[in-house]
Order: C-alpha cells, then sequence, then structure tokens
C-alpha cells in the first residue's frame, strides 16, 4: 500500500503541472483599448443643443470624470451637468469589440434614455453611429469627436430621419482639467 501512494503521488504532481502549464494566460487589452484612455481624467464639457427633437435648445455644461475600468479594456465616465432641460447625469461606459472591429459606447442618464452607438477612431477622429426613437419616429445619429490636443476635443452630434438629410442637433468642445492620478495611470496600461 506504500508502495502505491509513493507511485502515485509523482503521477498526481506531473498531472497538477500539466493542467498548471495549459491555464492560459488572463487576457490583456489591445491597442484599440488602449486608445480610450484618452479620455481619461476630469474634463469641462460646454456647448449648444440646437432646438429641435431633442428639446428646446440653448447652452449646457456638464464636468465629466473619466477612468479606466480595472483591467484596461472598459472605460467608465461619470457626467453631471446643466441642460437647457434641467440637471443632466450620465453613467457610459466604451469599449472595443474585437468581433465586430468597432468601438462600442453605451450611455444612461437621469431622463430614461439609453444611447447605444458604434464606433471607429481614424487617426484623431471618432465617429460613432446610432438610431434612437423620438416622439414616434425613429432617428439615426452620428457623433464625431475631433482630438484637437491630449487635453481638448471638439464635438458635434448629427441626426437624420432618412439617414439622408443630416441636421446638427448638439455642439460643443471638452477641455481636460485634471490627469488621472499615478495609480488610475498605472490601472489603465
Amino acid at each position: 500500500m506504500k508502495r502505491i501512494a509513493t507511485l502515485t503521488l509523482p503521477v498526481l504532481i506531473s498531472f497538477v503541472q500539466i493542467g498548471l502549464a495549459q491555464t492560459p494566460p488572463a487576457p490583456k487589452p489591445g491597442p484599440e483599448q488602449k486608445k480610450l484612455a484618452y479620455f481619461v481624467g476630469q474634463w469641462k464639457t460646454e456647448g449648444e443643443m440646437k432646438p429641435g427633437a431633442m428639446g428646446p435648445g440653448g447652452k449646457f455644461t456638464s464636468t465629466d470624470r473619466s477612468e479606466m475600468f480595472p483591467g484596461g479594456f472598459f472605460l467608465v465616465m461619470h457626467s453631471t451637468g446643466t441642460t437647457p432641460m434641467g440637471t443632466m447625469r450620465e453613467i457610459a461606459i466604451m469599449g472595443y469589440d474585437p468581433n465586430q472591429k468597432l468601438y462600442t459606447y453605451d450611455g444612461f442618464d437621469n431622463m430614461g434614455e439609453h444611447d447605444i452607438s458604434k464606433g471607429t477612431l481614424e487617426g484623431d477622429t471618432w465617429k460613432y453611429n446610432s438610431e434612437t426613437k423620438m416622439g414616434g419616429q425613429v432617428y439615426k445619429g452620428r457623433f464625431t469627436m475631433k482630438e484637437i490636443s491630449p487635453s481638448e476635443y471638439t464635438f458635434k452630434f448629427e441626426m437624420s430621419p432618412d439617414g439622408a438629410t443630416w441636421t446638427t442637433a448638439v455642439e460643443g468642445k471638452s477641455t481636460k482639467i485634471s490627469a488621472p492620478a499615478a495609480a488610475e495611470r498605472k490601472a489603465s496600461k
């Protein structure tokens, strides 16, 4: 019996070592996810909503705090601001879908809106497309952000009832007012 135990122990240890050797490494963010780190930090956003399907129009401001979610695959944004329709709060998650080769955006706000957009990054320009229903009508949306510098980008949101005729609904700019702490920068790498 002692002889069987002596032979069995090395065999078990071998199986455990083989099993550990075959454990795949944890996934790492790719270059597309790392590009989301551009938005990490605190930003001041200001712009103008045009009168139309989204409301009466007027100036708006917000403070946006963004950080990479642990693991580095997703960016989480918290926004608080004032719009012509009142106080605005939003949480949004940006990511990258390697299967579709598209960036993703899921935003949820205190007015009951859930924005789902997919987009691309070409050079310094992010372009997202969406579809939403307002007042019983389906609108196509086109959101464009252009990186002006490491601490400033401009944006424009356009809407179309048919995909052919586009109207600017929102325009503005965001300026970085603080960079992430060293611990946050390290976590996003």
